[in-house]
């Protein structure tokens, strides 16, 4: 007879005294690497014994030291109890390495080899234990099985095409149902599936063939190697068809981007052979355009057995990954428009990436990390890493550290699928089973779909010559297509008549296209466009449509003294339960005052603009950093009860007919943030969509979406977005990082009416502008940079009256009333928070020959506007433009040709000097820089 006493020494081992026949041994059951397993069933016995499987049970009751009789009784436990503890940690350790001995190479010639720590051996066991039964609690759905038939699962689950990691998410439901899924024996394709999977992929390589033989040398960023990604998006979008999904929105960067547009959204052949023959009508496209692997399209996937789903690609540029945010802000916003107030989210997100970019742009890891974000969730999105295994020419252990291209996903407990490219009927099985994921849990998912490209990055480069013996292999290696025909063939599920049949068929419909595209007429080059001579010296750019943009007619922006009421009624009269902050308290009470004192200051005015948008039935997004409370303390949209932490939205409750009102604090990122706004706007015009940086220096970290969607989106893709943003900027003291927002950047991307940008000095044009943005025309509505104050937020000299919100309009010139047009020798011409410097230091020193005149909008330059204020003062008056940045930043080099025209004079600058950094460190000598800055204006 043999028993066991012992203790737990160390959860990843047992260390136990055997008694056989009065003589006690010492063993040690090593579990090594599945410590977690052990310590997972241990804690469970502990805190209920039946909640574990028998053979635990055995183990952990026999194990439990003899002083803890009351707890435990000891008992036997025989070699087969300790060998069923074995194969269930030999389970887990396939569930959570089985993906390294997964065949999802196709470039592999072999399969991969035996992994040390998956023998059998290693958990001691051997070939004698193979035809032994053990309980298995359920797993591949049975209670019992023998060792080979758990190993054959485990191999089929986790060893073929398939390599699944999904052991690192924490949710034991979310693992359970991954594990039925991957566990349970799945039925091969039958013969519908198989010619569909067969068609997709003849349409996708015949496309390629057919524009590499018609189009010899020119860019397309070929699928060829990843033609499985076509029908893996057909049978996601198959699945969506059939589960009510009623859209789908993909995000993908340049590679297979035509073969997705002709062959998924139904993009015709005609209009992409145009595209390449570079003879698309410049009347027909706004602006500039772009070249065919950036554009973006709509339309309608047609499935095979009939049934249609809304498709669509965002538009992106060579910033790969950038449009990964973008697309889950066009996503949220029509799930918002399309809500039906079940919780759903009826459009489907896919975001196409490329696996060395996954891997290195830190936008991929922020969009991840918004997944599930109260402000930007979308109901899980599917991710497609098209792994070419290469990046331009860089191989992966040049371009990552990690050891698979996905590896940040785990960092939100995403699944994650590595799938063989090769094996197509495996890439349909892992796109339902992500589906169904997305939709069972509402959360990201990965397929990793490991291929090739069998061109370089682009097809103009030669890959061979820094990857010889990848490409030695690969130029070896027949499609994917032709592998997949050849083992349907094989198997007799269909002939190689029917085969090639359907192949000639479809490139015969792509001549025919190609053909009828080259019989249409080309159409002439656009005229160059001559820039007169003295341009440079009068401001003259030519600018007629930032002219016409400035001088549009706009919908009346002031509203009645009872909305104004009922906005702060709301804002300032929280429940009777309601627990305000005390410091928030005093606050709330001045702002109801403001309106009879006459002292609207900013955030009040905001609040209003906000308010009276909203019962003007136009819905009102805010997000930012710290945005809801504001960076400085201001603003207040959301309040927090002192005591219990529940929160309350003011102006969410003003009642009908108000529309939504949705402000939220964003994770602290500048460039997913922004780009996901700017995608929110793109699909929600009817709305106001505002982004705020914490401090406008802070724009910087969202420069590619600045460059390449706010400034050019419409000269490129015709794109139109009414984003506004929010962006802090004065110089106070607070250092280089906290002081500009970089007016100058800005303003240098500004041409044809493309953007306004604003740096206003009243709250009461603030609350005119934001309302001007929100109800002007939708086809005239641009892009809004607000160059927004710090300290003017709580100066006493910047409020406004209810009167100036009551009439009137945004103003983007702001004269000088107090002035003597005709003795006024010197006029001051600034933008901003300098403005109250200057005014300042003019009544302390009483200068009766100086004007101070405001430009509120900077861009679209109101050149008539200030020349008709300029126009009053004396000829010979002195013309000077005031800024309190660096001569070489700020607004100067912008307005200053625009100035000079306006004022028909020559115009100085006063400014600080040239400087890299935007402002100084010390806030003692920002004062003396500031003194000397404004003195200098008068002198």
């Amino acid at each position: 007879m043999c028993r066991l006493y012992g203790t737990f020494t160390c959860l990843s081992h047992l260390s136990c005294c055997f008694s056989v026949d009065g003589m006690t041994q010492s063993h040690e059951l090593e579990f090594g690497l599945n410590e977690w397993l052990v310590e997972e069933q241990h804690e469970r016995y502990l805190h209920d014994p039946g909640s574990v499987d028998q053979a635990w049970r055995d183990l952990f009751t026999s194990s439990a030291p003899a002083t803890d009789q009351g707890r435990h009784d000891s008992g036997t436990v025989s070699d087969h109890a300790v060998k069923a503890v074995r194969v269930a940690a030999l389970i887990h350790a396939y569930r959570v390495r089985g993906h390294l001995m997964a065949d999802t190479d196709p470039l592999t010639a072999e399969r991969r080899g035996p992994h040390p720590e998956l023998d059998i051996m290693a958990f001691g066991l051997d070939d004698e234990d193979l035809e032994r039964t053990f309980v298995v609690d359920g797993f591949a759905g049975q209670v019992t099985m023998s060792l080979r038939d758990v190993l054959r699962v485990l191999r089929e689950s986790y060893c073929r095409s398939v390599g699944t990691q999904y052991m690192h998410i924490q949710s034991a439901e979310e693992r359970r149902w991954v594990q039925r899924r991957i566990e349970t024996p799945h039925p091969g394709a039958d013969r519908a599936e198989q010619l569909q999977i067969l068609y997709r992929l003849g349409a996708a390589e015949a496309l390629e063939t057919f524009l590499h033989t018609k189009y010899v040398g020119q860019k397309r960023y070929s699928l060829e190697g990843g033609e499985s990604a076509i029908v893996l998006l057909d049978a996601l979008l198959h699945r969506s068809i059939k589960t009510g999904v009623r859209e789908a929105v993909i995000g993908m960067a340049h590679r297979g981007r035509l073969n997705v547009l002709a062959n998924i959204v139904g993009k015709s052949y005609a209009e992409i052979f145009h595209e390449f023959d570079d003879a698309v009508d410049i009347r027909s496209v706004q602006g500039s355009g772009d070249v065919k692997y950036h554009l973006g399209a709509e339309g309608t996937y047609r499935a095979l057995n009939g049934g249609t789903i809304a498709v669509s690609v965002v538009a992106n540029p060579s910033h790969l990954e950038i449009v990964g945010p973008v697309a889950q802000g066009v996503v949220r916003a029509k799930q918002e428009v399309a809500a039906d107030g079940a919780g759903t989210f009826p459009v489907l997100p896919i975001v196409v990436h490329g696996d060395a970019a996954f891997a290195g742009q830190g936008v991929v890891g922020e969009t991840l990390n918004m997944s599930q974000l109260p402000g930007y969730r979308t109901g899980g999105t599917v991710h497609i890493v098209i792994n070419n295994q290469l990046g331009f020419t860089t191989s992966p252990a040049y371009g990552r550290t990690s050891g698979y291209a996905t590896d940040a996903a785990r960092t939100i407990e995403a699944p994650i699928f590595h799938v063989n490219g090769d094996d197509p009927e495996a890439v349909v099985r892992i796109a339902r089973l992500a589906f169904d994921y997305r939709q069972a849990f509402h959360k990201d998912v990965v397929i990793d779909l490991i291929c090739y490209r069998r061109h370089g990055h682009s097809e103009v480069d030669d890959p061979s010559i820094t990857q010889p013996a990848m490409y030695d292999r690969i130029v070896a290696r027949p499609s994917v297509r032709k592998l997949y025909a050849e083992a349907l063939i094989r198997r007799g599920d269909i002939s190689e008549r029917q085969v090639e049949g359907a192949l000639r068929d479809y490139r015969e419909r792509l001549e025919r296209a190609f053909v009828e595209t080259q019989a249409l007429s080309v159409p002439g080059r656009s005229p160059a466009r001559v820039v007169p001579g003295d341009a440079g010296d009068t401001g003259d750019t030519g600018d007629t449509e930032g002219a016409a943009v400035a001088q549009a007619p706009t919908a009346p922006t002031a509203i009645t003294e009872a909305t104004a009421r009922r906005v702060i009624a709301a804002q300032t009269s929280p429940p009777q339960d309601f627990t305000v902050h005390p410091r928030v308290l005093p606050q709330l009470r001045r702002r109801a005052a403001t309106l009879d004192a006459g002292t609207i200051d900013w955030a009040t005015a905001e609040t209003l603009a906000i308010g009276s948008l909203l019962l003007d039935g136009v819905p009102v997004r805010l997000a930012g950093q710290d945005s809801r409370r504001g960076t400085f303390g201001q603003r207040h949209v959301v309040l927090t009860d002192r005591r219990t932490g529940v929160e309350y939205t003011p102006l969410s409750s003003l009642g009908a007919p108000a529309a939504d009102f949705a402000p939220y604090d964003s994770m602290l990122s500048e460039l997913a943030a922004l780009a996901f706004e700017y995608g929110y706007s793109l699909a929600r015009p009817d709305a106001l969509v505002l982004w705020e940086a914490q401090f406008g220096d802070f724009a910087n970290g969202a420069q590619t979406v600045v460059d390449e969607y706010i400034a050019s989106s419409e000269q490129k893709w015709g794109q139109r977005s009414g984003v506004t943003l929010l962006l802090p900027h004065g110089l106070e003291g607070q250092g280089p990082d906290h002081s500009s927002a970089r007016v100058e950047r800005f303003l240098q991307l500004c041409a044809r009416g493309n953007m306004s940008v604003a740096m206003p000095s009243l709250p009461g044009n603030y609350f005119h502008l934001l309302r001007r943005q929100a109800l002007g025309e939708r086809e005239r509505r641009r892009p809004l940079v607000v160059f927004t104050p710090k300290s003017m937020l709580r100066l006493k000299a910047a409020t406004s009256t209810l009167t100036e919100l009551t009439t009137g309009a945004f103003r983007a010139v702001l004269p000088d009333e107090t002035a003597d047009a005709a003795r006024t020798g010197r006029v001051l011409v600034c933008s901003g928070k300098v403005f109250y410097d200057l005014d300042a230091h003019r009544r302390s020193s009483n200068p009766p020959d100086t004007a101070i005149v405001r430009v509120e909008r900077l861009y679209p330059f109101p050149e008539r506007e200030l020349g008709a204020e300029l126009a009053r003062f004396p000829a010979d008056a002195e013309v000077r433009w005031v800024q309190e940045e660096p001569e070489n930043q700020g607004a100067w080099s912008f307005v200053g040709p625009r100035v000079r025209r306006s004022a028909n004079r020559p115009v100085g600058c006063v400014s600080r000097p040239p400087a890299p950094a935007p402002a100084v460190g010390s806030a003692r000598r920002h004062a003396a820089e500031q003194k000397d800055l404004v003195a200098s204006a008068f002198r």
